[in-house]
């Protein structure tokens, strides 16, 4: 019977600048999924990229000197440097200049035109360059002077220019039907309620060309007009997907069973995009989650206040698997989370240090010195079955992407261990019972290999590691095992010194 497929994918980003811990967040969880499904035997197809068009990149090139596909090389560089260096697992990373998607997105176009979606106007209304967004008069808030504000907190322009349109009101009510015979479509839930009140709220038709600058995906038989970025960027889940051509990879991996996106983009996601695909008669992605911001002591990151941060440098610093384990079990998934320095250090020397880590070292160091290096016999001693169910409390939380809570059903696991590991004190029994403390000794250690294979999708490097140290894998440990001199895998981290 061949494998189930599994296709993931992130919210493409924008490069109009390097990328932050905030990127950095999405990639890593969309990459623990992945991984989780891969262990599960399926067939995963990851996809992660970058959105290089719109009027935000021609501003940003301009502002810097620059030719606008310069910058987006140059930029998209970065983002799958950053992508390389966390360990992200992703199958392709995608960049919207390239041809193939192009191609693709004309492809939806067409689909849609023949639908009788798309006619052509005129546009006059608020726009962000920032969100690369139009908004109603009643979305806007006041901002200083007579600057109006989107809901995201970014200024508006009124903007004039011909432009093609694509029916979105006419999908208002297949949008709610939805949304209503299939609650699992948008979580979590308060995203869902969100996005339920906006489509309630009345839709307007979407203007879906620009026709003011031309860093774009060509509108096709429309000259002078290129793709708003949103009907372009969405289309990349399709690209990866072999739309439009590759008819047996569209049948594996289309409909994408998970789009993984901060909970800013819903509104794309969750209405524009399923309206695309229900006029071109495409079938509609299976999940769209939206998660929390990933907050810097409780505030927004933004380059005004400075308190961006580097995902490179602080993987460098911490550790790749550190970072990971950190973000994956301190936010609380699908709401927003804060983190910091101190909160990484914190966090990970007692769960990782000084929790597994520790018992890891104690028990091998143990067996090393007691019983020549070679994987002890249990003997009488019974199992203590510390970890018995933890894979199934694992694959509950994984299947409703409670991420931090399947990492939450590992630490305690660690905790009995460790509570094990003290009660039965097998330095004290080698000198009155060795062989029930061997026993001992051998239960940690599968113990810790249980422990080990249930975080290969969180922190892979590390537990690879750990199960190399106990000598083994998928079966149960063999006793009379041979096993290397054992060895740190997870330091102690300290903050960096201020000079």
């Amino acid at each position: 019977m061949p494998a189930e497929n599994f296709y993931i994918t992130t919210a493409i980003s924008y490069p109009n600048g390097r990328p932050h811990i905030g990127h950095a967040y999405e990639a890593i969880a969309a990459d623990a999924i992945a991984r989780f499904h891969r262990l599960q035997g399926k067939n995963v197809y990851f996809q992660t990229g970058t959105d290089e068009h719109g009027l935000k990149m021609v501003q940003a090139a301009r502002d810097k000197g620059v030719e606008v596909a310069a910058l987006a090389e140059e930029m998209s560089g970065y983002f799958k440097a950053m992508c390389d260096a966390l360990d992200i697992s992703y199958d392709r990373f995608i960049r919207t200049s390239e041809p193939e998607h192009h191609s693709a997105s004309q492809a939806l176009w067409r689909a849609m035109e023949a639908r009788g979606d798309l006619y052509k106007g005129r546009y006059e209304g608020w726009y962000s360059v920032r969100d690369e967004a139009f908004y109603d008069e009643k979305e806007l808030t006041p901002g200083q002077g007579d600057e109006k504000l989107s809901p995201q907190g970014t200024p508006v322009t009124w903007t004039v220019e011909e432009s093609w349109f694509f029916r979105l009101s006419k999908y208002q009510q297949p949008l709610l039907d939805l949304y209503n015979a299939q609650p699992e479509f948008i979580q979590p839930d308060s995203r869902r309620n969100e996005v339920m009140r906006f489509v309630e709220g009345g839709l307007s038709d979407l203007s879906v060309s620009r026709t003011s600058f031309d860093w774009g995906v060509k509108v096709p038989g429309s000259d002078g007009h290129v793709m708003y970025v949103w009907v372009d960027a969405l289309t990349n889940y399709l690209t990866g997907a072999g739309y439009p051509d590759d008819a047996d990879r569209m049948a594996k991996f289309w409909p994408a069973d998970l789009h993984l996106i901060g909970k800013d983009i819903v509104r794309f996601h969750a209405v524009y995009w399923p309206a695309f695909l229900m006029s071109a008669g495409i079938a509609l992605p299976k999940q769209v989650f939206g998660h929390g911001f990933l907050l810097n002591r409780g505030e927004k990151m933004s380059k005004s206040t400075g308190n961006i941060v580097d995902s490179v440098e602080l993987g460098e610093r911490y550790g790749v698997d550190a970072l990971r384990y950190f973000l994956l079990r301190d936010v609380s998934f699908g709401n927003d989370g804060s983190w910091s320095e101190e909160a990484i250090v914190l966090r990970c020397n007692a769960e990782l240090a000084n929790g597994l880590g520790n018992l890891a070292q104690r028990s091998l160091s143990m067996i090393a010195k007691n019983c020549d290096g070679l994987l002890p016999d249990p003997g009488v001693e019974p199992d203590p079955k510390l970890a018995d169910g933890l894979e199934d409390r694992i694959a509950d939380a994984m299947t409703s992407l409670a991420l931090h809570k399947a990492l939450e059903a590992v630490a305690g696991v660690v905790t009995a261990a460790n509570q094990y590991f003290a009660d039965n004190a097998p330095w004290a029994l080698r000198k009155t019972d060795p062989a029930r403390a061997d026993g001992v000794l051998y239960w940690t250690a599968e113990t810790v290999r249980r422990i080990a294979l249930s975080l290969r999708w969180a922190v892979p490097e590390s537990a690879d590691q750990l199960l190399a140290l106990v000598g083994g894998g998928e079966g149960v440990l063999v006793p009379g095992t041979a096993l290397p001199a054992p060895q740190g895998v997870f330091p102690r981290l300290e903050l960096p010194t201020l000079t």
